[in-house]
């Protein structure tokens, strides 16, 4: 169910215990009945159930996924062929696995589950889910209640069953039934004292007596039953982390549906060594007075959790009946009435139609009239703009023109004005360090290739050195304004003299 779309929630433990959620409040009910809009859920004994994990190549195809599930679940837990049991599933991704999927199952009985809730049906007629008790956990994670990091594991103690839970990474990985509920304990208990004690005395001490504080003779019987306890499921816990590749267990919860003096958490963190919370969550919820079994709570967190955030694992067979419009018979109901109208208001509807149309296209052929106009009006001012547009784009090419002749004359003035000068500076400066390293010029040409200005220079001299030397000069002086370079220095032997030719670039 997503959230709030249910006024009433309705709750159910194993033992008939009715607990309602409306507008945030829980109480209990005592006499509990059928109501159109509630949603009832309930949650499952592990103890009525087979629970594993099975592995399926990841070649299965998805349409074929359950088939192999159950195959492979008949094969290997042995289950009886001629029982149709229920089969639920969800994916763990604990494994680091390449070739298969992982998955836990669930699996229970039909007649189980009828046989246990009999005596609720017959007083609230449907349930709307059915789920294992450890699958409720998920919801204190996805509202935020606990960390949502490391590997937490949940210990829940009830009157004929318990059982442990581990999630890692806010995911499900293992579940089992632990044979530690109370009425277990109990008999557990008076093997170790020697003596049959009733039951309502062992729940009153766990109800009424700290065994930090209490002298009673059953002290000493209680430390030893729980030292067994958790050692036991500290042994299990070595298993969960071998099998499914955990590092450590970070986290335990423990908590009971009996509400005990005794820190149950104290004692198994100081047995295990494992840090330990009671069950002790603000869920969010209003409660009475009266003590309200933990289970319950977190039913109605999940019933009113998004369902793309909790694990959907149904096992009721009480379904409530579909709406009437879903139902087979209120859809052929509705379609005799439905054909019925429709006899009746054919003519009515064909001759309405009719008029109507009439009324249309006389309409429509109006609205013509007056567009037509309106475009014909339209179109003439189109064609006046158009001789008008002609007109004005030969005045702008003139214009352009104009504009164009004036601006070559410009550059070109600018070229005599700026251009000429400053070739004429270039051969002052580059005519007086010649004459400063008694070198002679043979040969000047200027040219200016795409946009590169270049002087050329055919330089004589009498040794190589003054060539040399001119260049030094001229590159350390003009650094950043000229580039001077030359390809190589060429004796003529004829003339007894060096020649070179001296490129200077305009920077």
């Amino acid at each position: 169910m997503s959230k709030n779309t249910a006024p009433i929630t309705l709750a159910i433990n194993t033992n008939n215990t009715y607990i309602s959620n409306s507008g945030g409040i829980l109480c209990e009910v005592k006499k509990p009945t059928y109501l159109k809009n509630q949603f009832s859920i309930s949650s499952f004994d592990l103890k009525n159930a087979i629970s594993s994990s099975i592995s399926i190549s990841k070649n299965m195809p998805e349409e074929d996924l359950y088939d192999a599930i159950t195959t492979k679940a008949y094969d290997e837990l042995g289950l009886d062929q001629a029982i149709e049991y229920r089969i639920e599933y969800i994916e763990t991704y604990t494994k680091i696995d390449d070739e298969n999927r992982n998955f836990f199952l669930f699996i229970v009985e039909p007649l189980v589950i009828q046989e246990s809730y009999k005596a609720v049906v017959e007083q609230i007629k449907y349930i709307d889910v059915i789920i294992p008790s450890p699958l409720l956990l998920k919801s204190l994670y996805t509202e935020k209640i606990i960390e949502d990091t490391g590997v937490h594991c949940f210990i829940y103690i009830q009157e004929n069953d318990a059982f442990i839970a581990i999630y890692c990474e806010t995911r499900f990985v293992y579940a089992k039934s632990l044979k530690y509920s109370f009425v277990q304990m109990h008999e557990q208990f008076c093997e170790l004292f020697g003596e049959k004690i009733e039951y309502s005395i062992f729940i009153d001490f766990l109800q009424n007596h700290s065994l930090k504080e209490s002298q009673n003779k059953y002290k000493e019987y209680f430390l030893k039953l729980y030292r067994d306890i958790f050692l036991d499921i500290g042994d299990i816990l070595t298993y969960v982390k071998r099998a499914y590749d955990l590092e450590k267990i970070e986290h335990i919860y423990i908590g009971s549906e009996v509400d005990t003096v005794t820190k149950l958490d104290e004692i198994i963190e100081y047995q295990l060594n494992v840090k330990a919370s009671n069950f002790e969550f603000n869920y969010g919820l209003e409660k009475s007075e009266i003590y309200i079994d933990d289970m319950l709570s977190l039913m109605h967190l999940y019933a009113n959790t998004d369902d793309d955030e909790k694990y959907l694992c149904n096992f009721t067979i009480f379904y409530p009946p579909p709406r009437f419009t879903k139902r087979q018979s209120g859809k052929v109901i509705l379609l005799i009435l439905a054909s019925i109208v429709a006899a009746f208001i054919y003519p009515v509807t064909y001759w309405i139609l009719t008029y109507a149309g009439l009324l249309q296209y006389q309409l429509l052929d109006n609205k013509y009239k007056e567009i037509h106009n309106i475009k014909t009006v339209r179109e003439i001012a189109i064609r006046n703009k158009q001789i008008e547009k002609q007109k004005i784009l030969k005045l702008l090419n003139i214009e352009k023109q104009k504009y164009k002749n004036k601006k070559n004359t410009l550059i070109k003035i600018h070229n005599v004005k700026v251009n000429y000068p400053m070739k004429a500076k270039i051969l002052t400066i580059l005519t007086q360090s010649l004459n400063k390293f008694h070198i002679n010029l043979n040969h000047l040409y200027y040219d200016e290739l795409e946009g590169i200005k270049t002087f050329h220079l055919n330089l004589i001299s009498r040794r190589d050195k003054q060539i040399t030397s001119l260049i030094q000069y001229l590159t350390k002086k003009y650094f950043g304004i000229y580039d001077f370079s030359i390809q190589e220095i060429h004796f003529d032997e004829q003339n007894n003299r060096y020649i070179s030719e001296l490129k200077v670039v305009i920077l």
